[in-house]
C-alpha cells in the first residue's frame, strides 16, 4: 500500500510558540467547497512566510479568510493577530487593525494617477509609509506619479498595489501571486524591495507558483495539500529536500 510521505516533522507551531499572527484550526468552504480543512500555523513578527502548494490546495482561500473578504465563508477557526481577534471582524475592520492585501489581480483603481491611488490608500497623517518614503523605495513609482496607475506596465502596478498597502502603515503584508506574469528582471526587483521592507521590521505572507523564489526569500513556508498543512518548517529545510519539493509543489 501507498502511503503519503509525512514531512510534518516541525508540526504546527501554533501550540507553543509566539506569535504575532496566529490562525488556529482555519475550516473554509466556496459553496459547498470544502476547501481548507482545519490548519493552524503562526507567522512571528518581522518574518516572511511563503504559504505553498499546488494548485487548488487552498493557499489563495486562506489568505482570502485571514484578510476576511466576503468569499470564502470561514465556518470555523481563529485568526488573532497582535492580540486582536480578526475572526471577529469584517475585512474593512481588518484592514484597519492592519492587515495589507495585495491581490492577484492588483486592483489599481481606473483614472486615478499613480499618486491618487497611494493618497486614497493613506491614513492621514501618514505615521511610517510618507510618500516621499514610498517613493523612495519605489522610484519608477515616483517617476510616473503623475501617470493614470492602469496604463503602467504589469511590474510597476504590482509595485504600485505593494505601496498602496504599505501606505496605510500595515502590520502584514499579504501578497497572492506577486511575481505572476512578471519578467525575471522585475521579479528581482520587486524581491529586492521585499527584502528591504522585511528589514525594516514588515511581517509578510506571500503565496507564489514560483516556489523557488518564494522559498529563497522566506524565513519559513507552510505546504498546503488538499486544504490541509504537510509541513511547516524552514524555507530552508524545503529547499534542501528534494523529495518534499517533488511530492508537493512539482520542483
Amino acid at each position: 500500500m501507498n502511503v503519503k510521505p509525512d514531512f510534518s516533522k516541525h508540526g504546527n507551531k501554533a501550540e507553543t510558540a509566539p506569535a504575532f499572527l496566529s490562525v488556529w484550526d482555519l475550516h473554509a468552504y466556496y459553496g459547498e467547497s470544502y476547501i481548507v480543512q482545519g490548519i493552524s500555523f503562526n507567522v512571528h513578527e518581522g518574518e516572511i512566510l511563503a504559504l505553498l502548494g499546488r494548485n487548488g490546495a487552498g493557499k489563495t482561500t486562506t489568505l482570502r479568510s485571514i484578510a476576511r473578504m466576503d468569499n470564502p465563508q470561514v465556518n470555523k477557526g481563529e485568526i488573532w493577530l497582535d492580540h486582536q481577534p480578526l475572526h471577529k471582524m469584517a475585512s474593512y475592520q481588518a484592514s484597519i487593525a492592519g492587515l495589507g492585501l495585495v491581490p492577484e489581480d492588483r486592483r489599481i483603481i481606473a483614472g486615478l494617477t499613480v499618486e491618487e491611488n497611494l493618497q486614497l490608500a493613506q491614513i492621514a497623517p501618514p505615521v511610517g509609509w510618507s510618500l516621499d518614503r514610498l517613493y523612495q523605495l519605489f522610484p519608477r513609482l515616483g517617476e510616473r506619479r503623475k501617470q493614470e496607475g492602469v496604463t503602467l506596465s504589469g511590474g510597476e502596478q504590482q509595485m504600485l498595489a505593494i505601496a498602496r498597502a504599505l501606505a496605510r502603515d500595515i502590520k502584514v503584508l499579504l501578497l497572492d501571486e506577486p511575481y505572476e506574469g512578471l519578467a525575471p528582471v522585475i521579479v528581482d526587483e520587486i524581491e529586492k524591495t521585499l527584502r528591504i521592507v522585511k528589514e525594516q521590521g514588515m511581517t509578510t505572507i506571500i503565496v507564489e507558483q514560483n516556489a523557488v523564489r518564494a522559498l529563497q526569500l522566506a524565513d519559513r513556508a507552510v505546504i498546503l495539500d488538499t486544504g490541509s498543512i504537510v509541513f511547516d518548517g524552514t524555507a530552508a529545510e524545503v529547499l534542501e529536500n528534494e523529495k518534499l519539493r517533488a511530492e508537493y509543489l512539482a520542483i
